[in-house]
This record gives C-alpha cells, sequence and structure tokens, in this order.
C-alpha cells in the first residue's frame, strides 16, 4: 500500500506493510497531523484520532532510520528518525520510501498523509 507524506509542499512516498494494522492506518487516510520529537530526537510522534489492531505489539520490533510504527501502548504513531533498540509494544507499519529529511529535523512538524492510490 503505496502512502504520501506531504511535508510543506514536498511529498514522501512510502509503503505500507499487508497487516492488519497497516491496513487499518491506511483506512484512516486522510490524516492531518502535528508531529513532536520524542526520544532525544531518535523519533518523531503523533497521537492518531483511533487505534490500530496490535496483533505483533508483544513482540515488538527494532526499528531503524525511515520506519513508521504504531506504539500501541499510548495509540500514537512513531516515525523514527534514528535506529533504536528492540522495543515491545511497537508494531512496524511500513517504512518511507525516499528521503525523508524534511521529517527528520527538530521541532513540531505539520504533515499530511494520503493514499497515493
Amino acid at each position: 500500500m503505496k502512502i504520501i507524506f506531504d511535508v510543506d509542499g514536498q511529498q514522501i512516498p512510502a509503503t505500507l506493510e499487508e497487516t492488519p494494522a497497516g491496513r487499518a492506518f491506511a483506512d484512516m487516510l486522510p490524516l492531518d497531523l502535528e508531529l513532536i520529537d520524542f526520544g532525544g530526537g531518535v523519533e518523531k510522534i503523533a497521537d492518531l484520532p483511533g487505534s490500530l489492531p496490535d496483533e505483533t505489539a508483544s513482540k515488538g520490533v527494532k526499528p531503524v532510520a525511515g520506519d513508521i510504527t504504531y506504539y500501541a501502548p499510548w495509540g500514537n504513531l512513531a516515525i523514527f528518525r534514528k535506529g533504536f533498540q528492540h522495543a515491545s509494544g511497537l508494531v512496524r507499519l511500513g517504512q518511507f520510501d525516499a528521503d525523508f529529511s524534511a521529517i527528520d529535523r527538530s521541532g513540531p512538524i505539520n504533515i499530511t498523509i494520503e493514499s497515493a492510490d
């Protein structure tokens, strides 16, 4: 599932995984969100308007830069700017397909996420 992050008119393509969580996230689109810094600049997070399936949350994942994830305990979107240690509760939704430096910067960022289809 292809999606687009729009940051100040710059479009960044991403691909969602074909999982229940990925499909549920795609069903929420379009979304207008404000991403804020978290974890000392390791990630950007935003609240979502609803919860996603978290069938793999107990396994967690070890995120890498460019991963788009869902943190089930808090119900928020988490975009990783850098790699991080394995985290329980984290569900991988997908990843960026191109340079995401428009998001990889400090401070709040307003974004729109839409389906590319």
